[in-house]
């Protein structure tokens, strides 16, 4: 199972109020072949975010993603419930975060990942660190090299 946060992971970081006062934020296509490519190959895909927002539903509902908890700044009790409503344990799971709040799931799971502009701490705390930037084809990285190596993946 591959576990996303959305900002600075799936977007890159920025978010534009439009004119009916709705946040939106842009998605890469190319993270989004990545993550039908997951489901395709069996893989399941689960989100934890902070945001509460239509466009991430939106983009959930429309990549078929497994699981989505909104609103979770401690994202841990979400991380527990996705454990036990999925049955995968946290050695059968990857992570990809950005920021402090994911630096505890980041610890925990088989398979930690990042992006080159994430914060300092969270770069030292994953095994994986995307050539591509957040909302820029860095989760589609994530994805090809789990499809590659499974998840398994090299330790290093």
């Amino acid at each position: 199972m591959l576990v996303l946060d959305v900002d600075g992971i799936l977007t890159d970081c920025k978010v534009t109020l439009d004119s009916s006062g709705e946040w939106k934020r842009s998605y890469s296509i190319r993270d989004g072949v990545g993550i039908k490519a997951l489901i395709e190959n069996n893989y399941k895909v689960a989100i934890i975010t902070g945001a509460n927002a239509i466009d991430v539903r939106a983009r959930v509902k429309m990549l078929g993603i497994h699981f989505l908890y909104e609103g979770s700044i401690d994202k841990m009790p979400a991380f527990i419930d996705l454990q036990q409503k999925s049955g995968f344990t946290p050695d059968e799971m990857a992570y990809m975060g950005d920021d402090y709040f994911d630096i505890p799931l980041l610890n925990e799971v088989k398979f930690s990942a990042t992006v080159p502009d994430a914060m300092d701490e969270v770069i030292s705390s994953v095994q994986y660190i995307t050539k591509r930037p957040a909302g820029n084809g860095a989760v589609r990285e994530v994805c090809d090299y789990i499809l590659k190596y499974g998840y398994y993946a090299n330790q290093t």
